[in-house]
């Protein structure tokens, strides 16, 4: 029963496998179907961490720049938010380029089920490029390139206290 991987998504059919293979086929599929879901599960608590931990370091560079003046850890704040910013986007990237292979696979495995959902409501939301969908990914990658911004605004507005400081 045992076949060499040949690149192939399904290595048997039902005759070479057994009688088992359409409730085996369906329970893998039901997994993997989770497996993809939890993807996004941890995508978006990540999200929620760095969301976090970026509006702790505004506020801490609020704080910090109201009640102690201007110090090296002032700016220190908006360099490690700037960093935060950019694993917080390359984290959303690979979750996002995880979750596209497993639905490729996802869509492949329903071609062996009798009905296609997650194929079908791919075609019907114009595969992430429609009028009636984009894919959230697209849209949340915005969020940590609004606090980068934000971050590199800090940083400016601070050189530029410290100049007008020195004039």
């Amino acid at each position: 029963m045992s076949q060499q991987s040949n690149g192939r998504l399904v290595h048997y059919t039902k005759e070479t496998y057994g009688d088992s293979f359409g409730p085996d086929l369906l329970e893998q599929y039901k997994i993997y179907v989770q497996s993809a879901e939890n993807v996004s599960a941890r995508r978006v608590a990540s999200s929620r961490y760095l969301l976090t931990l970026n509006i702790a370091l505004v506020t801490l560079y609020g704080i910090q720049s109201e009640g102690f003046g201007q110090s090296y850890w002032t700016t220190l704040v908006p360099i490690l938010g700037i960093l935060v910013s950019v694993l917080w986007y390359q984290i959303i990237k690979s979750h996002s380029d995880l979750n596209t292979v497993k639905f490729k696979i996802i869509r492949q495995l329903e071609e062996h089920l009798p009905v296609a959902l997650y194929a079908y409501e791919w075609q019907l939301a114009g595969e992430g490029r429609g009028t009636s969908y984009s894919a959230v990914t697209r849209i949340e990658k915005w969020i940590p390139i609004a606090f980068i911004v934000l971050h590199i605004m800090l940083l400016i507005s601070l050189f530029w206290v410290k100049r007008d400081f020195l004039i």
